[in-house]
């Protein structure tokens, strides 16, 4: 399976691409940033966004697009130009019959990580280290758009397939769905990942 992630923003837009094989192995594609330039007016910053993302899903041909969901922010300016970056995203992938999810950076964390609340840098390493990169994936709105992607690949709904047991869980995949089931229980809402 082919997964697009994406780390939605107006100025940069992190893409990463890999590729998830049938035993969960994990494989680099491509990693990169769309961006605009903040000099434009809003609506051609979105157009380039929007172009930019649309080339990358006609060109890596991914079977899902997995997208940073958006969370509140102090700056507001920011807040709405990445919900305007990952509604383009949706958009993009929706018109080629693509499937979408949305990860927030918690869940990102916790599945790459362990620990839903890791530094940039922890996060950072463990995508090179998951995805037997070299050198660090910069810059950090590539790094994020792979970690949202390998999320997606090692989320614990859908990871498994049929009649698998929970055993062939990895311990990171095994903690983020007891926090999931913890937080359920807590708040009474069922949460979809």
């Amino acid at each position: 399976m082919i997964i697009m992630g994406v780390d939605p923003g107006l100025t940069r837009c992190g893409v990463g691409v890999i590729e998830a094989g049938v035993t969960r192995r994990l494989s680099f594609i491509h990693v990169d940033v769309v961006r605009s330039d903040p000099k434009l007016s809003q609506d051609l910053r979105l157009l380039a966004i929007y172009n930019g993302l649309a080339e990358k899903i006609e060109r890596f041909a991914p079977d899902m697009v997995s997208i940073e969901r958006v969370f509140a922010q102090e700056n507001r300016n920011t807040v709405l130009g990445t919900a305007q970056a990952a509604g383009l995203a949706m958009l993009a992938a929706a018109q080629r019959g693509v499937p979408v999810a949305l990860h927030t950076p918690t869940e990102a964390k916790l599945a790459i990580t362990g620990n839903g609340k890791a530094e940039k840098i922890q996060v950072e390493r463990m995508v090179a280290r998951v995805l037997g990169l070299n050198t660090l994936p910069q810059p950090a709105d590539a790094a994020d758009a792979l970690s949202v992607a390998i999320c997606h690949a090692l989320r614990p709904q859908g990871a498994l397939q049929g009649g698998e047991r929970e055993q062939h869980l990895t311990p990171a995949q095994r903690r983020w769905a007891e926090a999931s089931q913890q937080a359920t229980r807590r708040h009474g809402v069922r949460r979809d990942m």
